[in-house]
This record gives structure tokens, C-alpha cells and sequence, in this order.
């Protein structure tokens, strides 16, 4: 059972004496490694006394981890590694994240934990159609499974036909996938005459990846006829089982006993008030191999004010609203693709797929929207197509502040894409 009782109701005050403690051993395993070794000389990890004191400590960022690539970080002996997850290194040098056996075993149990507080159980077949490999995010949700006691399928990404013959044939009643995948494997089983809220055993999916809007989770939800639950995690600190919602679903539950969490302002790097939008930044608690201290994430989110209905302490996070440097200007407006996401899944016309283009057009940037039509709006005639897009097309400016064109495709226009779905194409010049 992975009910942690003694763990996730822990009064803040001793969860606070656990960081401290836990805190004071991550710094000193961290100033192991050649890297820390140098941008922690001179603290003396004794010196700390509650968790706030990690203000006084350096950032660390992703280019401190190809700077330091392949073994810059590693804090204990090369012959303790046992797995390596890595970025994919297609430009430039990739990141390196390197755990022990002890990781492991921490990460499983994290993972473990997360999915059972969303409603996985031993003896539910859980389908995992994520990437394996170098990507954490595919044996990370794998060994949270197994290490809680349900039959795992490994199936990974796409060959979305085979993805619904396996949940038929084994009776699949929790599946791990990103959204934008879930909304096209649902347009999948709409082809094949099937609907997946009656056809399958369908009732959890853990949903995670990429930002995704509330609009999004309840299409999911309407679409599978499950309860969706939103996972963050990032491969640098841990792969997936950082954070997980609760059946509240109202918030992410960072674990706290295992990362240290601050939400700062991304250009002053102070701390902002409960319920506003920062930064994540995430210190490693348990980490043997690579700890990592005050991590800038670049993912945005809030720090949610008040206790959860569940009883569980561990403070909440907003959904990842994107990520600072996915931000883009257009005609002096500050956008998040999320915005558009959140408009575009307000109308059930609109398939689960968009593209963000930006270009220059004479002296002016444009900004056009391509969304597909869901498979049910398949037959809309030129005209409805046409009355679509202009309403789309006002729900974003009155969103964004700023007119884009809206071009409407037809179910699976845009190209398919294994992974994280491309949301954003700039083709602007810079002058």
C-alpha cells in the first residue's frame, strides 16, 4: 500500500524540521561533485537552520549541467551509477541526469505514492503509453506502477490502433499519456466506431508532459469518461513524481519531504505571494547521485493559498501555466500558448491539435492559428467553417488583446508529433 499517512499528514512544523535536516545532508553529499565543490565553497551545510535558509544559496541552471556534462555533477562514485536519463542532444550539449540504486528506489516509491493518491491500485492494468528510453518520463511512471502493485503494459507511444486493441483485450483501467495524444487517441477510437466510455475499463488517466489547460483535462475526462489528474515532474530533478493531484483536483501536491519548493519571480528572484504566478524553483532532498540545489525549472506556476480538503500538507502548486521562455511577444502583448489553448477547447468544433505560427507581414508581425476540427464537425460546410473562424478568431482577441487569423483543418491536418506536441513556429526576423 502506498497510503504514506505518516509522511503526507505531517504537521508543517515537523515537515519543516525533515527539510532541514534532509537540506543540511543534500548539501553536503552535493559538495561532493565537482561542480558544487566550487559553487558551494565556503558554506558549511551545518549552518542551516530552517528551509528559508536555502535564499542564501546559488541558483542552478541548465546550462550549469551541459557546462558540466558528462560527469561535472556526480557526487558519488562512478561505479554507484546504475541509470542514466538524458535530454535528447540534438543541438548542443545534451544534459546528463545520473542515479544510484538508492534514486531509484526513492523516485519508484515517489511515484508510487503519487499514483496512488490519484486512485491507482494493485491489480489495476495500467497501460503506459509514453516514451521509454532516455526520457524519463516513461520508466519513471513504469517502476511507480510495478512498485505499487499493478500490471503494467509498456507499450509506449503511438500505433494508436494497437494502443485500443490492448486496453480492450487486457482490460486496461489506468492509462499515462500526455494530453494532446489523449484527445488524438480518442479521435482513433471515434474511426474505429468505438467510444472508449463504454468499449473499455477505462476510469484513471494521469496526464502530464506538456502544460495543458482545465479546458483540456475536462475534454479528456468527457472524451474517456475517466477521472484525468495532472502530473509534473521534470527529468533533471526526477522524471515524473515531483508533484500529483489529489481527487480534489484542485492543485498539485509537490512532494516536500523530497524536493525543497520556492516560487520566485523570474526577473528579481524574490519570493511571490501564494496564488501568484513565479517560478519553480526545486531543490533535491534525497538525491545521492546528482543533487541538484535551488534549480531554476523556467516553469511557471502559483503557489496555491490554504489547506487541501484531503488532509494531505504538503502545499499545492497551480497547474504549469508554461514556461518563461515559452512566452512570445506579439504586437507588444506578452502570450502563452496556454491562452490559446484554453479559447480553443471552449468550443467543441475544435479538435484537440493547434499550431501557432508568427511571421512578419510588411512592417507588422502576424500571428495565425490553425486548430483542427473535431472528428463530430468533420461535415461543417465552407460557410460553417468560415462562421467558426471568425468567432474563434474574436474569443482570442478578446483573450489575447490581439486579432490573429484562424485557419480551420481538418481532423489530423496538423502533423503528428511522438512526443511533447509543437504549439509554436516563429518565423520572425529579427531586424
Amino acid at each position: 500500500m502506498f497510503w504514506q499517512e505518516q509522511i503526507e499528514l505531517l504537521p508543517r512544523e515537523e515537515l519543516s524540521e525533515l527539510q532541514t535536516e534532509r537540506l543540511r545532508r543534500s548539501l553536503a553529499q552535493a559538495k561532493k561533485s565537482p561542480f558544487y565543490s566550487q559553487a558551494l565553497k565556503g558554506i558549511d551545510p551545518q549552518d542551516i537552520n530552517s528551509p528559508q535558509d536555502v535564499r542564501g544559496l546559488p541558483f542552478t541552471v541548465k546550462q550549469d549541467l551541459r557546462d558540466s556534462f558528462p560527469y561535472g555533477m556526480l557526487a558519488v562514485p562512478r561505479s554507484q551509477v546504475v541509470r542514466l536519463h538524458a535530454s535528447s542532444g540534438t543541438t548542443g550539449t545534451p544534459t546528463a541526469i545520473l542515479h544510484s540504486k538508492a534514486d531509484l528506489r526513492a523516485w519508484a516509491n515517489l511515484m508510487a505514492r503519487s499514483l496512488y493518491m490519484a486512485g491507482v491500485r494493485p491489480g489495476d492494468v495500467f497501460q503506459n503509453i509514453t516514451g521509454y528510453g532516455l526520457f524519463s518520463g516513461g520508466l519513471g511512471i513504469h517502476q511507480g506502477a510495478e512498485r505499487l502493485g499493478a500490471m503494467v503494459i509498456p507499450v509506449g507511444t503511438g500505433n494508436s490502433r494497437r494502443q485500443i486493441a490492448l486496453m480492450r483485450q487486457f482490460g486496461t483501467t489506468a492509462m499515462h499519456l500526455i494530453p494532446s495524444y489523449a484527445l488524438r487517441l480518442a479521435g482513433v477510437f471515434a474511426e474505429q466506431g468505438l467510444d472508449p466510455r463504454s468499449d473499455t475499463q477505462l476510469r484513471i488517466a494521469v496526464i502530464g508532459a506538456e502544460p495543458h489547460s482545465e479546458q483540456t483535462r475536462k475534454r479528456v475526462e468527457d472524451l474517456f469518461g475517466v477521472k484525468a489528474y495532472n502530473s509534473y515532474g521534470l527529468s533533471e530533478i526526477n522524471g515524473p513524481g515531483v508533484a500529483m493531484e489529489c481527487p480534489e483536483q484542485n492543485g498539485l501536491h509537490l512532494w516536500e519531504d523530497a524536493f525543497l519548493l520556492e516560487v520566485l519571480h523570474p526577473m528579481t528572484m524574490e519570493p511571490v505571494e501564494p496564488g501568484q504566478i513565479g517560478e519553480v524553483v526545486l531543490t533535491t532532498l534525497e538525491r545521492r547521485a546528482m543533487p541538484l540545489i535551488r534549480y531554476r525549472t523556467r516553469d511557471l506556476a502559483a503557489l496555491l493559498p490554504g489547506e487541501c480538503a484531503c488532509g494531505r500538507t504538503h502545499r499545492r502548486l497551480s497547474r504549469i501555466v508554461g514556461r518563461s521562455d515559452d512566452m512570445f511577444i506579439i504586437k507588444g502583448v506578452n502570450v502563452y500558448p496556454m491562452q490559446v489553448e484554453s479559447v480553443l477547447m471552449d468550443f467543441k468544433a475544435v479538435g484537440g491539435q493547434y499550431l501557432i505560427i508568427l511571421e512578419n507581414k510588411g512592417e507588422a508581425d502576424s500571428m495565425t492559428v490553425r486548430a483542427e476540427l473535431s472528428p463530430e464537425a468533420a461535415g461543417l460546410s465552407p460557410l460553417e467553417r468560415a462562421g467558426l473562424a471568425r468567432n474563434l478568431a474574436k474569443a482570442l482577441r478578446d483573450e489575447l488583446l490581439v486579432t490573429p487569423a484562424v485557419e480551420i483543418l481538418d481532423p489530423d491536418g496538423l502533423p503528428m508529433t511522438q512526443g511533447k506536441a509543437e504549439r509554436v513556429q516563429d518565423h520572425r526576423k529579427l531586424s
